[in-house]
C-alpha cells in the first residue's frame, strides 16, 4: 500500500519554496476570473481495449473567453508535442479560447469539443456562424498507463468541462499528472492595488525517476538505490522485485516516448504578449529544479496569459462589424514596467517547481497497459530521506 497522499507543503513543511507565499488555494484558480475543470476517464480492460486511464483538463482564461481575449505568450523548450492555436497566439498575442489538455491521440476530439460548445451559443440569426476562433489544445502522451488507441475522449467531455469550469482548487495527481501552485507578489502602490497573483497548472507526464530532485536533494536516485538494495537483499520479496522490474520497464519505454509536460501560467498582473512570453520562459527554471531535462521525445511547452486587460474580439464578422477594419483604432491597456518584473519571474519559477511536486505527491499507484504498475511516490521514504537535507 502506498503512503497516504498529501500535497508537498504538508509532506515537507520545512522545505523552502521561495520568498513569496501561495494564494489561499495554492492553485491556478487563485488568479481572479480563471476557471478550471478536470475529468478522469478510468475503465478496466475488456475484450475491445486495454486499461483506460486518461482524461481532460479545461482552463478558461476568463468566463467570457469568446468576446474578450487575454494577452498571452508561449515558450517551447522542446517541441515533441502539440499546442494547437499557437501560431495565432504567436502572431497576435491573443488567447480567446479555452485551454484543453488531454492525451496525444485525443487532440482532435478536444478541438471539436470547443466548437461544439461555441457553435450553438454563438450562431447568427440565420443559424450559421460568422466568427473566428482557433481552439487551444495541448497534449501529453499517456500511452504507458493508458490504452491510448481506445480513443475514449469525446467532444462531450470538453463541452462538459467548459460548462462546469469553476474557481475551486483543482484536483491533483492522477488527473493527468496534474499539479497546481500559486504565489502572491507585492505590487507597486501606483498600481492601485497591493498585490498580483501568479497561478500555475502543470500536466506533468514526463521525466525519469533517477533525475528527480526535491529542494536540490537527489531523491529520485536515492529512492532507486533503496529499491534495488531491497530487491537484492531479499530476492524472495515479491513486492521489492516487482517494483524494480516495473521501474526498469518504464525507463525503457520512456527511451522511445517520454510523456511531455504542459505548463499553464496565469496572472492578473498587466503584462503584454512579449512579457508573457518571457514569463513562460521562466517555467524552465522550476522544471529544471526538480530534474526536468527536456529529453528529445518530450514535449515541453509552456503558455502564459494575463487576465488584466480584456481585449475585444469578434468585433469584425461576416455579418457585421462594430469597428471599421480599415481605420486604426487605439484601445487603452495597462502594462507593467519591465524594470519591476523580477518578482513575477521568481514567483513563476517557484510555483512551477511546487506544482510539479504537488502532482507527484498526490498521484496514486496505477496499473497500466500490459499490467505494468507505476508506483506512487513513497512519501514516508521521501520524508525520511529529506531529513538530512532540511
Amino acid at each position: 500500500m502506498s503512503s497516504p497522499r498529501c500535497r508537498l507543503r504538508e509532506a515537507l513543511p520545512n522545505l523552502y519554496l521561495g520568498r513569496y507565499a501561495p494564494g489561499p488555494k495554492n492553485s491556478i484558480t487563485d488568479v481572479p476570473g480563471v476557471l478550471c475543470h478536470t475529468e478522469s476517464i478510468i475503465q478496466p480492460a475488456n475484450e475491445t481495449h486495454g486499461p483506460v486511464n486518461t482524461g481532460v483538463t479545461t482552463i478558461l482564461p476568463r468566463a467570457d473567453f469568446f468576446h474578450n481575449a487575454s494577452y498571452a505568450g508561449i515558450f517551447r523548450l522542446n517541441g515533441s508535442g502539440e499546442l494547437t492555436g499557437s501560431h495565432w497566439i504567436d502572431e497576435t498575442g491573443l488567447l480567446h479560447s479555452p485551454i484543453i489538455l488531454t492525451n496525444s491521440f485525443s487532440v482532435g476530439a478536444a478541438y471539436t469539443g470547443i466548437y461544439e460548445y461555441c457553435i450553438p451559443r454563438h450562431r447568427t440569426k440565420e443559424g450559421t456562424v460568422d466568427w473566428f476562433l482557433l481552439p487551444v489544445v495541448g497534449e501529453t502522451f499517456d500511452g504507458i498507463m493508458n490504452d491510448i488507441s481506445a480513443l475514449k475522449v469525446e467532444p462531450s467531455h470538453i463541452v462538459r468541462g467548459i460548462e462546469q469550469a469553476n474557481a475551486d482548487a483543482v484536483p491533483e495527481g492522477n488527473t493527468g499528472g496534474t499539479g497546481c501552485s500559486s504565489r502572491v507578489v507585492p505590487a507597486d502602490p501606483s498600481a492601485g492595488r497591493e498585490e498580483y497573483t501568479i497561478g500555475v497548472l502543470v500536466q506533468a507526464n514526463y521525466g525519469r525517476m533517477h533525475d528527480l530532485r526535491i529542494g536540490g536533494a537527489p531523491i529520485g536516485r536515492l529512492l532507486e538505490e533503496q529499491a534495488r538494495k531491497a530487491a537484492e537483499a531479499n530476492p524472495e520479496n515479491t513486492k521489492a522485485t516487482e517494483t524494480v522490474a516495473s521501474m526498469d520497464k518504464i525507463e525503457a519505454l520512456k527511451d522511445k516516448k517520454d510523456g511531455s509536460i504542459i505548463i499553464i501560467i496565469a496572472t492578473d498582473a498587466p503584462l503584454h504578449p512579449t512579457q508573457l512570453q518571457r514569463l513562460a520562459k521562466r517555467a524552465t527554471m522550476g522544471l529544471a529544479r526538480v530534474g526536468g531535462n527536456a529529453h528529445n521525445p518530450s514535449g515541453d511547452i509552456f503558455l502564459a496569459f494575463s487576465t488584466a486587460n480584456p481585449i475585444p474580439v469578434q468585433t469584425v464578422t461576416a455579418s457585421g462589424t462594430s469597428v471599421d477594419p480599415w481605420k486604426a483604432k487605439p484601445i487603452t491597456v495597462q502594462v507593467t514596467d519591465d524594470q519591476t518584473i523580477n518578482g513575477l519571474f521568481s514567483a513563476t519559477a517557484d510555483a512551477v517547481e511546487e506544482a510539479i511536486l504537488n502532482a507527484l505527491c498526490m498521484a496514486e499507484s496505477m496499473v497500466g497497459v500490459g499490467g505494468l504498475k507505476s508506483n506512487a511516490l513513497p512519501l514516508d521514504q521521501v520524508k525520511a530521506l529529506m531529513e538530512k537535507y532540511l
